[in-house]
């Protein structure tokens, strides 16, 4: 059984069912991110690869609006030091007060864009976000989650995030 062939309860409804609930729920926002993945899909499958980051980011905001999600363009934060105002940064949106989504149009994401993507989560205290890609072929995606934050505390910077 280790391939799950032999297993007596595969291609069962109800235990197919359970699991697509099970996972549904270990997928905190699934609801909001499906929307904002299918809104870049439709960007990208009618603008294609090869435009600016700034062009995909406005038609995205078109998008988001038919969707109906609220959202912040280029929502900008402090960032503190041992309790020192440092400098600010900016991620692309910020989607119903709770996903952060930083975009490129690069031919290939590297670990820096990853790290870039993560540290907002952390500076805003989310706990999920996304980092699209409009540069390849296909649309590009990954699904972020920040394991240090700490839900239901406002950020010190932002009370306005939850």
């Amino acid at each position: 059984m280790k391939d799950g062939r032999d297993c007596p309860y595969r291609g069962n409804p109800l235990i197919t069912k359970i699991m697509v609930q099970t996972l549904g729920r270990l997928m905190k926002y699934e609801d909001i991110t499906q929307k904002i993945i299918g809104s870049a899909m439709k960007v990208h499958s009618m603008l294609g690869n090869g435009f600016q980051e700034v062009i995909c980011q406005r038609c995205l905001e078109i998008e988001f609006g038919e969707q109906g999600l609220v959202y912040t363009r280029e929502f900008e934060m402090p960032i503190y030091y041992d309790g020192v105002e440092v400098g600010t940064r900016r991620v692309d949106f910020l989607l119903e007060g709770k996903i952060s989504v930083e975009l490129k149009a690069l031919t290939e994401l590297e670990d820096v864009h990853l790290a870039q993507a993560l540290n907002y989560l952390e500076a805003y205290n989310l706990e999920v976000g996304l980092l699209l890609n409009f540069g390849t072929r296909s649309l590009g995606f990954k699904r972020l989650h920040n394991k240090k934050s700490k839900p239901g505390i406002a950020h010190r910077a932002n009370p306005g995030i939850q």
